[in-house]
């Protein structure tokens, strides 16, 4: 018995499967990180080898939680972003975290607000209940437009960067 924790997975939705993040998705999440417009908000885009650190601490956080963020596809494999829960932290008290990236050419699809509330109901059977967060730079509407869509309000400012203070939405999940 490795005393890791059950591997955890939304189920699929009407457009979307999940399935966890491994080396072969380097290429695929390289793009997407690496995409100036999809990561207007982060400091900067990714590299390629930010890019693989990225992949190796959501199979580190699948070990150690068992979730983290996933790869979302369409049903015929079509690559669409990731999304999933992560530990996170605002204000030094750690959260639990809904979060999401569509590629580019994607956005506007509704497929982000689809894989969150597919997160949001994985939430509601393992962890509820719970605070659910999602921590947006305030200037990103249409992340904050999937926060909403999913339930979530204001609940704070995190004020743990120097470099900027994020809006923290959430909402309360009770048990599924």
């Amino acid at each position: 018995m490795s005393g890791e924790p059950r591997r955890l997975l939304p189920s699929p939705t009407e457009r979307l499967v999940f399935r966890e993040m491994t080396e072969d998705d380097l290429d695929r999440m390289a793009a997407l990180l690496g995409d100036p417009e999809v990561m207007a908000f982060y400091p900067a885009p990714k590299t390629r080898a930010e890019s693989a650190e990225w992949i190796a601490r959501m199979q580190e956080s699948y070990r150690e939680h068992g979730h983290g963020l996933w790869i979302i596809e369409t049903h015929d494999a079509d690559f669409v972003g990731d999304c999933g829960l992560t530990w996170q932290s605002a204000n030094g008290v750690p959260v639990l975290e809904v979060g999401y990236h569509v590629r580019r050419e994607m956005q506007r699809r509704g497929y982000a607000t689809e894989a969150a509330r597919a997160c949001v109901e994985l939430a509601a059977r393992e962890f509820a209940p719970t605070l659910l967060t999602a921590i947006i730079h305030p200037a990103n509407d249409a992340s904050r437009g999937v926060a909403e869509n999913l339930g979530m309000s204001h609940v704070g400012d995190d004020h743990a960067h120097p470099w900027i203070v994020r809006t923290v939405m959430g909402m309360q999940v009770p048990p599924a």
